[in-house]
């Protein structure tokens, strides 16, 4: 009898301890996940803003059959600069961060909840920039991971992409702002070309993003292992996003020209095609090499930057949010 007594408030105890720690943790997952919502959309904004100017030069060679070098990319910023104005070197910069900033929370936001999901899959605990008792993903869902958030990204803020590549392009008489080049699009060319180009696009994001974040993280958890730090100094976070920038820009690049020729195909007299027909118009009339890698060395120089600064304040801003929170 009075173990039975005994028992009722034990389990009421018990039932509201539980329901309590259920509720911490879906307040605590809904922080992270804001948190990383927030840091990524500034990751996006700074890196896309730092190398704005080398992006728009990069996207003009891309889709034009100029043969590519050092002296015409600063030729082309001269007179950009010269006819247009300094502003004018970040023409499209409002379309790109209209995109980039929805793009880069997204992604990060998607690789850390796939590390999640991967890590409990695989007994993990996947590695946070803030300093725990954690361990990195294995290689292979590492690099899945990063091609899962690549793709996730993409495929929500695609039109946002080709409407910023489509003012990068053209002169400003021809698109006033963003809201035009959608207006223009839908009425001259149809809703669907919204979406050309978006095969490659999925195609190239898998191995950059993939690659991306494998290497960033790969060469974080080497640093744990080999220096005895735990955290990284933000100098070598730069470093390793870098490298991280060059190999997955590398790897994905010809499916970016492929991708910039089809979704600039209306306004620049390239009749719009296939992925494999645009391929084979690039090889035949530019070359293999040349073609397709037109512009790689300039991406060399603003992809590290980029990815660099973009991993980096990630990092550092999760830190922040995390020590704010606690």
């Amino acid at each position: 009898m009075d173990n039975g007594v005994k028992e009722g408030p034990v389990r009421l105890r018990e039932d509201a301890e539980a329901v309590l720690s259920s509720s911490v943790s879906s307040k605590r997952d809904h922080r992270q996940v804001l948190s990383s919502l927030l840091s990524g959309a500034l990751a996006g904004a700074l890196a896309k803003t730092a190398v704005a100017p080398l992006d728009r030069t990069k996207i003009i060679f891309q889709v034009s059959s100029k043969r590519f070098s050092a002296k015409e990319a600063f030729r082309v910023l001269y007179y950009t600069y010269l006819n247009e104005g300094f502003l004018s070197l970040w023409r499209g910069n409002s379309a790109t961060m209209v995109r980039v900033v929805p793009y880069a929370a997204i992604q990060f936001s998607a690789h850390e909840e796939y590390k999640r999901i991967l890590g409990s899959y695989y007994g993990f605990r996947p590695a946070l920039p803030c300093p725990a008792p954690e361990s990195a993903l294995p290689p292979w869902p590492r690099l899945f991971a990063g091609a899962l958030a690549g793709t996730t990204a993409a495929s929500l803020t695609y039109p946002l992409d080709l409407v910023r590549a489509r003012m990068a392009v053209t002169p400003k008489e021809m698109y006033s702002n963003i809201f035009h080049v959608f207006i223009r699009i839908s009425r001259e060319e149809g809703l669907k070309t919204l979406y050309h180009g978006f095969m490659p696009t999925v195609l190239g994001v898998i191995p950059y993003a993939g690659l991306s974040f494998f290497t960033y993280e790969t060469l974080k958890s080497l640093h744990r292992e080999y220096s005895g730090r735990r955290q990284p100094y933000p100098f070598e976070r730069m470093i390793f996003g870098a490298c991280a920038g060059l190999i997955g820009q590398s790897a994905s690049y010809p499916l970016d020209v492929v991708r910039r020729r089809m979704q600039t195909a209306g306004v620049t007299g390239y009749p719009r095609a296939s992925i494999a027909c645009t391929l084979r118009t690039i090889v035949r009339e530019e070359g293999a090499v040349r073609g397709l890698y037109k512009g790689l060395s300039m991406n060399w120089v603003k992809g590290p930057i980029a990815v660099g600064i973009s991993f980096t304040t990630f990092d550092l801003m999760q830190i922040l949010l995390r020590h704010l929170q606690s």
